[in-house]
């Protein structure tokens, strides 16, 4: 099928909602005889009126022409190498046209690293995508119809390779080919058309959805640490609820939280908590900023290990252990699956262990309290549990009242919730007398 092209007076790109650094990316390749398009997420939005979050540029040059091409080039990549284009205030991500590949390609020239000297394993899933193409190859490689779009420089033309506008009116999330065999060769497809239906209020398709339900099991295959940057994509953008929502219909939410899922286990109340919780942080991304990943992990695990701790205090165990303890279990169950970095994981547990302190009425030394690095999201989360009326108010309303008031430290005096100084007074070194000499 011939690629529809749509000139520049039939669509409402304009290159000043277009990043000056792209553009001057863009042009350079130009002139220096590459193609050069905008692919990907940012022609989507561009289309939808909405701002992108990046722009990636797809060419025809070479990482190492690329490279030679531009001072603030740096090549990442061990499969696939990628040129990064390092800007004052941004990134730049310039790829090579790709092309997909088959089980019986030849791997010659390919790294000697890779895992296998095929391009997908037993199961269909890639296990080597690098190998360069044309753009209309490039495009159809990609996940979804909406993704396959390109902004072509030399014209200012958009090009679409399948069915990706009339989807974008449609507001229908389609896999370009067999949905079955695309989320098999990269399980990450399923959680990205929950994402995209989720953050853009699109439908996913019918025969797509029904093989994510089927396929859900599967996305254990996928790498720990790749998973753990979706999950990222998926809850901090402020769409949480209805990914989580997303997520529980389609069983990835029970492939991914297995422990999370069994606490569920059918119940409407905690269903309903969890989903106050995620609109909650929903309303702070809009209204303060993103939430950590610590404090989001708190809203989404905390009531279930606040509830698994007093289970755990055997024999006089101390609160603080048994929550420690029904924090390492569940982390470490969940490590299977998706790969939570330490310092976050350690930061969600102080979070719900400085909730004991937060909670006594009136509090031991609250200017120590003040002082510790995760106050500002211990007192997040303490928000969190006033507004969606799991806990009482007057906690919360006693804190507000002393970072207020005169009481409090001058450096976190007027300091809004959820931030911290995290300034401390240095303390001066005692100066050590010199003896007296005799006479």
């Amino acid at each position: 099928m011939a690629p529809q092209i749509i000139p520049r007076k039939e669509h409402g790109i304009s290159r000043k909602q277009v990043s000056p650094n792209a553009l001057r990316t863009l042009y350079r390749l130009y002139a220096s005889g590459f193609i050069a398009h905008l692919v990907g997420g940012c022609v989507r939005d561009l289309l939808l009126a909405r701002t992108p979050k990046d722009f990636d540029i797809a060419t025809n040059a070479t990482p190492g022409q690329i490279k030679r091409l531009f001072r603030n080039c740096f090549l990442i990549g061990r499969r696939f190498r990628l040129a990064h284009l390092h800007f004052q205030n941004e990134i730049l991500e310039v790829s090579t046209f790709r092309r997909a590949v088959g089980p019986s390609d030849d791997a010659e020239g390919m790294p000697a690293n890779r895992p296998s000297r095929h391009a997908k394993d037993e199961d269909g899933m890639i296990l080597v995508d690098n190998v360069f193409g044309t753009p209309e190859e490039d495009a159809l490689r990609r996940d979804f119809t909406i993704n396959a779009l390109a902004y072509n420089i030399a014209d200012s033309s958009v090009i679409d390779y399948s069915t990706g506008l009339s989807d974008l009116k449609e507001r229908l999330i389609r896999p370009l080919g067999d949905p079955r065999v695309r989320f098999t060769e990269d399980p990450v497809r399923m959680l990205r058309a929950v994402r995209f239906a989720a953050s853009h209020e699109f439908v996913i398709e019918a025969a797509a959805w029904e093989s994510i339900r089927e396929l859900s099991p599967t996305i254990y295959r996928a790498s720990p640490a790749r998973l753990y940057e979706e999950i990222q994509k998926l809850f901090l953008l402020g769409s949480a609820r209805q990914a989580f929502c997303l997520l529980k219909q389609s069983g990835l939410l029970a492939a991914l939280f297995p422990g999370l899922d069994r606490w569920l286990n059918g119940n409407g109340r905690r269903l309903a908590l969890l989903e106050a919780n995620l609109e909650w942080l929903d309303r702070f991304r809009f209204t303060v900023g993103p939430p950590s990943p610590a404090l989001f992990f708190a809203g989404l695990f905390g009531p279930g290990l606040e509830e698994a701790a007093p289970g755990r205090r055997r024999g006089g165990i101390p609160t603080h252990q048994a929550l420690d303890d029904a924090c390492t279990a569940f982390m470490e169950e969940l490590s299977r699956t998706i790969c939570i970095p330490g310092r976050v994981g350690g930061r969600l547990r102080a979070i719900l262990a400085l909730q004991y302190s937060l909670h006594r009425m009136p509090p031991r030394r609250p200017a120590s309290i003040v002082g510790r690095p995760e106050f500002g999201e211990a007192l997040a989360y303490l928000r969190l549990a006033a507004e969606t009326e799991r806990t009482s108010s007057t906690s919360l309303e006693w804190w507000n009242a002393f970072l207020a008031g005169p009481s409090a430290p001058a450096s976190l005096s007027g300091t809004p919730t959820g931030e911290t100084s995290g300034k401390r007074r240095r303390r001066r070194r005692r100066r050590r007398r010199r003896p007296r000499t005799a006479g």
